[in-house]
């Protein structure tokens, strides 16, 4: 079994100066599982890591499609693969880093999104529906096909509820209970799962810390620049936090004051739900911070001792 290093935890905990601490002391190559960095041109609001951050450390997956482009979890644990083949043939160890759970699990387990015919026409229709009247429609569509999806996804998450909506149409099956099985799967990798955490109090105040710095950094005039490049609000990638805000602020629908309470706002949202998925994972290593005093090194310490246990370092 191949080694594999997993590190996440919720937006703003402080993953990305770990992780490259953690790369150096293992041998290891940065694998970013985020859904936002992947995109050219969108540096500010996703927290992208500056060149002079990475220390030498070689990432991957990141800046590697335009605004305009698709990304989803088939296509990263497409590219996912392909990068890891390339890091394990280096002689280095794969670190998987980031906050997006579902495509941490996607590798870790090796989930199976063998795609079923699709039926754009379908899609299409829902996409209608969503516009029309809203994604309120879809979620009540999930409620009754599939309750435990539609109690899992969130009511405004439209990509998510028409992929649901979708595989039900197509296989007759709930997604929910196919996610359920497919989860169960027995690691191909010799892995440790790292999960970064903090004081709620703490983690919401670097959140709100990290977006002003946003602010200050220019993510007003990085999404001009996305919109002189002709992304729109229906993009997916323009749906990330802090890009669909500021689009509104700009297309005069919010004001900058209000655009900035809702990022804030549903970004202590999300963290707090990917709190609530890595809660659900199994052999998580949970590393809070506090236990630790912020110390870096303490923490370092801590987890390489995890890794020589599980064999993964010598």
């Amino acid at each position: 079994m191949k080694p594999l290093i997993v590190l996440t935890g919720p937006t703003a905990v402080g993953k990305t100066a770990l992780s490259v601490e953690l790369a150096k002391m293992a041998g290891g190559e940065i694998l970013s599982a985020d859904s936002m960095q992947v995109y050219r041109g969108m540096d500010i609001g996703s927290a992208k890591i500056r060149p002079e951050e990475t220390q030498g450390v070689p990432h991957h997956l990141i800046d590697v499609l335009d605004p305009d482009q698709e990304f989803n979890v088939v296509v990263f644990q497409k590219l996912c693969r392909q990068a890891m083949e390339g890091i394990y043939e280096r002689g280095h160890i794969p670190i998987l880093t980031g906050g997006t759970g579902f495509y941490i699990q996607a590798v870790l387990r090796d989930i199976d999104f063998t795609e079923n015919e699709e039926d754009t026409g379908y899609r299409r229709r829902l996409e209608q529906l969503a516009a029309d009247r809203g994604p309120e429609a879809l979620h009540q569509m999930l409620a009754e096909v599939d309750p435990a999806a539609a109690g899992a996804i969130h009511a405004h998450n439209v990509k998510r509820m028409i992929r649901a909506l979708e595989f039900h149409h197509l296989t007759g099956e709930k997604i929910s209970e196919h996610n359920t099985r497919e989860a169960g799967r027995q690691s191909p990798y010799r892995y440790c799962y790292f999960v970064l955490s903090d004081d709620r109090e703490k983690l919401y105040r670097r959140i709100e810390e990290r977006v002003d710095q946003m602010l200050q950094a220019g993510l007003v005039e990085e999404v001009r620049r996305l919109m002189a490049r002709g992304c729109r609000r229906d993009m997916v990638s323009m749906q990330g936090l802090g890009y669909k805000e500021i689009l509104d602020y700009l297309a005069g629908d919010i004001t900058l004051e209000e655009a900035v309470f809702r990022i804030k706002r549903d970004t202590r949202h999300f963290a707090k739900r990917q709190l609530t998925w890595f809660r659900r994972e199994k052999d998580v290593i949970w590393i809070n911070k506090p236990d630790y005093g912020y110390d870096d090194r303490k923490i370092l310490e801590v987890m390489d001792g995890h890794l020589r246990r599980a064999g993964i370092l010598p």
